[in-house]
């Protein structure tokens, strides 16, 4: 009886040779192999590699759906196919059994691939309202509602600080009049104006006496 290294040796040559001119298959190293379905832009598209261990083929090859090539390819269509590989598998336990899962997927292909769309999904923005959430910030809303102040040209914030004590305030009494001032200017014109009298009695004709 053959012992598992001799029997994968003789199967790797006859997957050498039935594979020979399938670009769809592809020999990775002595124990790996790979199988691509579907055409290369086609969204169903996908790629399973098997790999043999130790005892081989007296037990099923790994099986690797997570290459890639498959990032396309949806997680229960994934768990499906290798679901299918590995009931196959336990049927054919002591002989060489690549060519025969390769082949079983050919077979299943348009039945495995039934959950898989042709195309990529479209991408739907969802307003789940977490975008429409806002914390509040009451610090900042009252920098927000603070008025602008006036921008002041260098002219007119020279003569501010003259006006002021240089703390911002006003001195006391900036506003009061000058009382002697104000008298100057008004009462003193007041006090030598001729009366209305007097303007009348100038312009009066003079009279005199008729001769006797």
């Amino acid at each position: 009886m053959s012992t598992p290294l001799e029997q994968q040796t003789d199967e790797r040559e006859a997957l050498q040779s039935i594979y020979e001119g399938d670009t769809n298959f592809k020999e990775i190293d002595s124990v790996t192999f790979q199988y691509k379905y579907g055409e290369e832009d086609n969204y169903k598209s996908f790629l399973v590699e098997l790999k043999w261990g130790e005892n081989y083929p007296d037990e099923a090859p790994t099986i690797n759906m997570n290459t890639f090539y498959n990032r396309n390819l949806l997680p229960a269509v994934k768990e499906e196919i290798q679901t299918a590989l590995n009931t196959e598998a336990t049927q054919w336990l002591g002989c060489g059994m690549t060519y025969t899962l390769f082949e079983c997927l050919k077979d299943n292909l348009e039945q495995l691939t039934a959950g898989q769309p042709e195309s990529a999904p479209a991408v739907v923005a969802v307003d789940d309202g977490v975008g429409a959430l806002k914390i509040s910030d009451p610090d900042g809303d009252a920098k927000k509602k603070e008025p602008k102040k006036e921008q002041l040209t260098k002219a007119q914030k020279r003569r501010q600080w003259e006006r002021t004590d240089h703390k911002g305030d006003r001195e006391r009494g900036w506003d009061w009049v000058d009382l002697v001032k104000h008298l100057s200017q008004t009462g003193g014109k007041h006090d030598d104006a001729p009366t209305a009298a007097e303007i009348a009695a100038s312009n009066a004709p003079a009279l005199h006496p008729l001769n006797n």
